[in-house]
């Protein structure tokens, strides 16, 4: 699942919706600079999970 994360591709435009949706803008930033900063495999999905509730 991890590997699926680091390739998401954002939407256009945010819903804002709750639980925010798996392509929002933002969740894809959050996934993206957790996976800069070296995070892999669980940690990833976790900040996944956290930036959704978001």
């Amino acid at each position: 699942m991890a590997r699926k994360l680091t390739e998401l591709t954002p939407k256009k435009k945010c819903c804002r919706s709750k639980p925010r949706c798996k392509r929002c803008p933002l969740v894809v930033a959050k996934v993206h600079r957790a996976e800069r900063n070296g995070l892999r495999g669980k940690e990833l999905e976790k900040v996944f999970k956290r930036a959704r509730k978001a």
